[in-house]
């Protein structure tokens, strides 16, 4: 029985010296850790404060050709600061009109002198406002809204020691639509009639019935089936479909004859770029008051490369700046305008405050 006891007291004085050493060793090796957590931040925060990286903060509000923003800015060296922040572009109308066509013929044509002929539109102009009461334009109002609006993040270097000029490197980024261009409330009556027109042309080319309504053979509800006279029907098979005709094709060299959307009725026009578009530039900058070193007012100039010639996509997915050539008239100039744009102009003005 002595025996018994001396050994388990022997065992439980082994198991209590080996937990007390763990105990031990695992203290220092938390404590090692610690300490280690806190010499490493305390370094790093050491360096930034000692080589001046994001010690400051400067709140800009800035305005200019990619709209009105705010930016934020730090120094990472006495000579690089980053700077990044948000712009929109302010939404505003600009009008652009689209010309009707009827069979590749010119809604409007004039003679040597200079006077108003009949054309095959006076004349499918009168028929559809005698069959819908609605009045077709000869040309059709677009109505073009920018929508540019991008997240940016820039690097400035100020080169000299005065630190007033600066060199900038950097993206912007944001939606690939930048503008698009639909036709005008006002120009819905005649979008209508244009389409209303088109489904009676592909049923005459068809020889379909102009009204097929089903019946159930009673009485009551015999249904109905109505053709045009062939005389009236090879008329308007001669007069041709009606649409917008833009420019032509540059694969087949055949007309681009726009038609309004099925399903909507309505006409559009998406402006394209890239979503991610370096930047490159320039600036120049000083104190907005001689008595205030807190506030300073700066200038910047470059170009945004948003990835070659901008896509101008139609509701029918025709890109008028890639598959068109020959646009005649104002909508010819925004494409050729639009088109020869490889990069965007950014020229600029920030209000700068310095928080601390």
């Amino acid at each position: 029985m002595k025996k018994i006891v001396l050994a388990i007291a022997a065992a439980l004085t082994v198991n209590l010296a080996y937990a007390q050493g763990n105990t031990d060793a695992s203290s220092k090796k938390n404590v090692f850790a610690t300490e280690s957590k806190k010499f490493t931040l305390s370094t790093v925060t050491d360096w930034m404060k000692d080589n001046g990286v994001f010690q400051n903060l400067d709140v800009s509000v800035t305005a200019g050709t990619t709209g009105i923003g705010i930016d934020v800015a730090s120094r990472v060296h006495e000579n690089v600061q980053l700077r990044m922040g948000y712009e929109y572009k302010p939404r505003f109308n600009k009008s652009i009109y689209f010309p009707v066509e009827v069979g590749g013929e010119p809604a409007v044509a004039y003679d040597e002198n200079g006077n108003r002929v009949q054309t095959s539109f006076d004349r499918l102009s009168k028929m559809l406002h005698d069959l819908t009461g609605f009045t077709v334009e000869d040309e059709v109002e677009m109505v073009g809204k920018p929508t540019i609006n991008n997240f940016k993040f820039l690097v400035d270097v100020f080169p000299f020691k005065n630190k007033h000029w600066h060199v900038t490197g950097g993206f912007y980024w944001g939606p690939s639509q930048f503008a698009y261009a639909e036709n005008s409330t006002t120009a819905m009556s005649s979008l209508l009639a244009v389409s209303m027109y088109n489904q009676i042309y592909q049923k005459c080319v068809n020889d379909d019935p102009i009204i097929d309504i089903d019946g159930d053979g009673t009485a009551q509800n015999p249904g109905m089936t109505i053709y045009l006279n062939e005389a009236y029907r090879q008329r308007i098979v001669n007069y041709g479909r009606m649409g917008f005709h833009v420019g032509d094709k540059k694969d087949s060299g055949e007309p681009y004859i726009m038609e309004a959307e099925t399903e909507s009725g309505m006409v559009k026009v998406r402006a394209k770029s890239n979503s991610f578009k370096p930047y490159l530039g320039f600036g120049y900058g000083g104190k907005l008051m001689k008595s205030r070193d807190d506030w300073q007012v700066s200038f910047d100039a470059g170009m945004m490369f948003w990835g070659g010639t901008p896509s101008l996509i139609t509701h029918d997915g025709t890109n008028l700046t890639k598959d068109v050539e020959n646009i005649s008239g104002k909508v010819g100039t925004w494409v050729d305008f639009l088109g020869g744009f490889k990069v965007y102009p950014v020229l600029s003005v920030r209000f700068t405050k310095t928080i601390f």
